[in-house]
């Protein structure tokens, strides 16, 4: 973990933390590094009021009946959950943070393509999270995360502005997409041909490809049933011509791939902290590459498997069934890539390595029961119950939260140049996992059972599994509290983390920890493959 001197003759550690460090210089900069930080207070922030909400849910669900809230509560306590979840957490922060942070390094720029658009993108955030918040101060919504009509268009909570603000957050997305692809097209270092580029840029490229294409029919879609609401037009009212089924189409034609813009960053960052800590080459370079495109290229086509219930067609059901399987393939070929590197590795055992073998558990898991669902004989018992609840949370929630921890804790010495303490941060990772496992284990069964999810009270006979269910949240939040508490002490207390303490090929790691200003003191020339520890000993630069 010691300072490879030669490194640190070449790239000496200039913060860009000791480069006026007043509050306006923060809020006005163009320096990607600063945004992608700012990013992960924000959506830390919301990892936390999020995740507050359901160990409110599960505390409510210790006992059958009616306990801390009345069922209005609950059903606006799990909208506000689901919405901040997804939107204001699982889809920005690997992008947001990690990828504004490290994507320029990566690429040997010294910044991104536009640097004042990625500071709006920050704002336009900001702002539409602001005014998530704000409605839910007002009345909260009882919608559900997925805003169904046509109960949407006539609840009496605050559905308008949490559509307006999610409806904002849309654009930032958009624009980080377009910024990364740019900055990919245009600003690689010489000799950075397609074939070297690192996995974790190839997975935000493919990312911010369904961000661009996507999230306008999600922006069209909430804009739609905000007109309805304000202007009671029926576009999804049956009554007067409408259709609410065109509202599931539209919105699931965004929200399937937009499981992809959530776990594709997940498996970038897998990819990166796999080749680390198993000291190897990539197994299949090509192979990781490819199949993230199988996966963003496929994952437009299977959206009517959330409608198997909808009254579609058998002929429809079956075809968005089967192409569903393929989405399995893809994902197979990056699972097998992994455990063929980890195979044979001179295995580091760190807490990156505990949530990247997390990652690939849940992952697995989520993965197989995803197949499962999208079985139509199987899916027309499960729909709507705690089986969809304990499905989406391991293939969507538990991947996302595995791969965020995991890069949190890898690119932490990167971001700010200091070391957390590393067995406390692997009993906490332990931790995480164990209680991931022991809270949505249940659901599974739960929703075998037949209990519909969403739902504030139960049969007394499904009361051991919600206990169980909520022990592991318990868990999981103690977990997070501890994760705070020593990654921000290590911020003063944290002893020096050198440039690379991991001894990682990956091409970040040939800046200073944290990096100069402009990222590199001389114009950098990777004259090495990313991932290669082929030849032992540590990066440098040409």
């Amino acid at each position: 973990m010691d300072q490879p001197p030669a490194i640190a003759e070449r790239q000496p550690t200039l913060t860009y933390l000791n480069h006026e460090t007043t509050l306006k210089s923060w809020l006005l900069t163009r320096d990607h590094k600063r945004i992608g930080v700012m990013f992960l207070v924000l959506v830390s922030f919301f990892l936390f009021l999020g995740g507050l909400f359901a160990l409110l849910m599960r505390l409510e669900l210790l006992t059958p009946g009616p306990g801390l809230m009345t069922a209005y509560t609950y059903n606006r306590l799990f909208t506000l959950h689901g919405v901040i979840m997804v939107w204001l957490f699982m889809i920005p922060a690997i992008p947001a943070a990690f990828g504004n942070f490290v994507l320029p390094i990566m690429v040997g720029a010294k910044d991104v393509a536009f640097p004042r658009l990625n500071l709006a993108s920050l704002y336009l955030y900001f702002c539409g999270a602001l005014l998530t918040v704000a409605g839910m101060v007002w009345s909260g919504a009882d919608t559900g995360w997925t805003f169904y009509t046509p109960y949407s268009t006539i609840s009496p909570t605050a559905v308008t502005p949490i559509l307006a603000g999610v409806f904002i957050i849309g654009f930032s997305t958009i624009i980080t997409g377009l910024n990364f692809i740019t900055t990919v097209h245009t600003l690689r270092a010489p000799g950075l041909h397609w074939g070297r580029i690192p996995l974790f840029v190839w997975t935000l490229y493919g990312t911010s490809i369904i961000q661009v294409i996507a999230t306008p029919v999600l922006g069209m879609v909430l804009l739609l049933v905000a007109v309805e609401r304000v202007f009671n037009v029926g576009l999804f009212d049956p009554t007067r011509g409408g259709d609410p089924i065109l509202y599931q189409h539209l919105f699931w034609f965004y929200s399937h791939p937009a499981v992809y813009i959530m776990v594709l960053p997940g498996m970038g960052v897998i990819t990166e902290t796999v080749c680390a800590f198993a000291r190897k080459n990539i197994f299949a370079y090509w192979m990781v590459a490819i199949s993230t495109f199988g996966i963003a290229f496929v994952g437009f086509f299977t959206w009517g498997h959330h409608m198997f219930t909808s009254g579609q067609s058998t002929f429809g059901a079956g075809i968005f069934g089967v192409l569903s399987m393929f989405v399995a393939i893809f994902t197979a070929i990056k699972i097998f890539t992994w455990v063929a590197t980890l195979y044979k590795g001179s295995i580091a055992v760190t807490a990156p390595l505990i949530y990247l073998l997390g990652f690939i558990f849940l992952l697995m898991f989520g993965g197989m029961t995803g197949v499962a669902v999208a079985t139509t004989s199987l899916d027309v018992h499960w729909h709507d119950t705690y089986f969809i609840v304990a499905h989406f949370h391991y293939i969507m929630v538990g991947s996302v939260l595995m791969a965020f921890l995991g890069g949190l804790h890898y690119w932490w010495p990167k971001m700010f140049g200091k070391l957390y303490p590393e067995r406390t941060a692997m009993v906490c990772a332990v931790v995480v996992v164990f209680g991931f496992i022991v809270t949505f284990l249940p659901q599974f069964l739960l929703g075998n059972m037949g209990m519909p999810r969403r739902y504030y009270s139960y049969p007394p006979e499904m009361q051991y599994l919600h206990v169980a269910s909520t022990a592991g949240a318990s868990l999981l939040g103690f977990a997070f509290v501890g994760i705070l508490v020593y990654l921000l002490l290590s911020l003063r207390y944290g002893r020096e983390s050198g440039v690379n303490p991991w001894g990682s090929r990956g091409y970040e790691w040939y800046a200073g920890s944290p990096p100069a200003p402009q990222n590199f003191t001389s114009p950098p020339q990777f004259s090495d493959s990313p991932h290669d520890y082929s030849e032992g000993g540590e990066p440098h630069v040409a």
